[in-house]
């Protein structure tokens, strides 16, 4: 049997993107070239590893039982490239980074100062929520994340903080809570209130403080896009907390920032395993960020 790790690649890629289509782009593939290699694989493996389906991708048990083994072996021949890039002294090489998609412009100066000092490292950069970045961590189909703390999975990960920002509540222009100075948990109860969705870190914070406090928030909707969910506020859907960083991005004269009391804070830091040892590139990566 004779499989190229690159096929496996693939087959991981469309079964985490779960799309033929998100695939085939992410992997800078046709879609027909993405389903004859996905084939060719099932011909080699002599077993069917996807029931074919157009409204979503679903695995068979052979094909579960791939994906797992797959993880381990891509993650395993990464390490091995990596290692073997280090003898050049980091001159060429992979770093694969999650980003939270509202994180990009924050953390901008810190890629473009690892960029400048390995030119010959492709920054392999995954945007992704908190607990999806976790996951891919966890998959082994990631070096580092960034992400917004506390983790689901903290015992897990080495975490590196980066730096706090004060969250804001985010109100339209003429809401009646723009008299006040500060805003509290029982000012927000049953105010339809716009939400990160699930799979961001905030989203969990925000859903855990207010039912520590008695309040169970009344989700009007949910984004992952902070422009939209400012959008969103700004014609009334409901109010939102963000972090001060986006709502100085947003800019609206239509809408009105006011801080939490107590003050809430959105924590970054850059995670990894625990229990695997980093790659050259991500460990130049974690000193860099440590200055």
């Amino acid at each position: 049997m004779n499989i190229p790790i690159k096929n496996l690649q693939c087959f991981l890629t469309l079964v985490e993107t779960r799309s033929y289509t998100r695939a085939a782009e992410q992997l800078h593939l046709t879609q027909p070239t993405l389903s004859k290699m996905i084939k060719r694989l099932e011909d080699n493996l002599e077993q069917p590893l996807l029931i074919r389906n157009n409204q979503k991708v679903i695995l068979t048990e052979a094909g579960d039982l791939l994906v797992n083994s797959s993880r381990k072996i891509v993650g395993q021949w990464h390490r091995l490239q990596e290692d073997l890039n280090n003898l050049k002294g980091l001159k060429t090489g992979q770093l694969r980074l999650g980003v939270c998609p509202m994180m990009g412009g924050i953390i901008i100066s810190l890629l473009s100062e690892f960029r400048s000092r390995y030119p010959g490292i492709e920054l392999q950069i995954q945007e992704l929520g908190g607990y999806g970045a976790e996951e891919a961590l966890l998959n082994d189909s990631l070096d580092l994340a960034f992400t917004a703390l506390p983790t689901t999975h903290a015992q897990e990960f080495h975490c590196q903080p980066l730096e706090e920002y004060p969250l804001q509540v985010c109100l339209p222009a003429k809401h009646p809570l723009t008299d006040k100075a500060f805003i509290t948990w029982s000012d927000l109860k049953g105010l339809p209130f716009v939400l990160y969705n699930d799979d961001f870190s905030l989203a969990k914070l925000l859903t855990r403080l207010s039912r520590e406090d008695g309040v169970e928030l009344n989700i009007a909707s949910q984004s992952g896009q902070w422009d939209f969910i400012g959008a969103m506020v700004e014609s009334n859907v409901g109010v939102a907390i963000l972090p001060l960083p986006i709502c100085d991005k947003i800019g609206s004269d239509k809408l009105v920032y006011k801080p939490m009391s107590p003050m809430l804070t959105w924590d970054l830091a850059l995670i990894w395993r625990k229990n695997l040892p980093l790659t050259p590139a991500a460990e130049a990566f974690v000193k860099l960020g440590e200055g």
